[in-house]
């Protein structure tokens, strides 16, 4: 996990027991929503939530007050799991938009690991965390996936923006990345009330013990004609 994700908790949440065995309203792996990859749409993703300081961040706002922050894109709303442990958080997303969520990935970059010098050597980085999940769940309005092994991605390098008070705990700057991680669009939910569950959870077990991460929200979708 990045900086940002590095948190002990014990895993013990699970709101899908009563979820229907079935698949929700998705774009399904390989396609491409609005002409862009799920490759590339994660790196999007990524420059999203960073480009976010801590104060308005989503993936540490426990209530979603800050679900709007810097949600301009035309087609799509982005939305995050948590830090560590569970968020409960309210939404109001226009009608029409997609929605680009994931229940748990990583991100590695040069600023984070400046020992790392190469492309490769960040997608390795990214990859021997995402290979500890263990488990990811997504449930919209009771529905869930049964097949989310294959929406396991590797974004490109792309480059982000750290701002001031970033969720990274970094000094302001430019750098480069690459994500891995499990994302998921969902085609736009229809006008009215809907929820979103989500979570996942690695287990790293080394030498000295074992890490035990867990990201667990639902979201309260309320979607709005526009």
């Amino acid at each position: 996990m990045s900086s940002l994700y590095v948190l002990e908790v014990d895993v013990g949440y699970n709101n899908y027991a009563q979820a229907q065995t079935a698949s929700p309203n998705i774009f399904t792996p390989g396609s491409r929503p609005y002409n862009t990859t799920y490759s590339e749409w994660s790196a999007i993703w990524w420059q999203w939530l960073l480009s976010a300081p801590e104060e308005y961040n989503l993936s540490i706002d426990e209530t979603g007050k800050n679900c709007h922050v810097n949600q301009d894109n035309p087609n799509v709303w982005f939305l995050s799991g948590t830090s560590g442990g569970y968020s409960e958080r309210s939404c109001t997303i226009p009608a029409g938009k997609a929605i680009l969520i994931s229940p748990i990935e990583v991100e590695c970059s040069y600023a984070e690991f400046p020992a790392l010098k190469t492309e490769s050597e960040l997608r390795q980085c990214a990859k021997e965390d995402q290979d500890n999940v263990r488990n990811v769940q997504l449930a919209v309005d009771g529905i869930s996936i049964d097949d989310w092994r294959e929406y396991r991605v590797s974004s490109p390098l792309f480059n982000i923006t750290l701002p001031e008070n970033n969720i990274l705990g970094l000094p302001p700057q430019q750098t480069q990345a690459v994500s891995d991680g499990y994302f998921i669009m969902l085609k736009p939910l229809p006008v009215g009330e809907h929820i979103i569950d989500s979570s996942g959870n690695l287990v790293d077990v080394t030498t000295t013990g074992k890490l035990n991460f867990v990201s667990e929200v639902s979201y309260h979708i309320s979607v709005q004609p526009n």
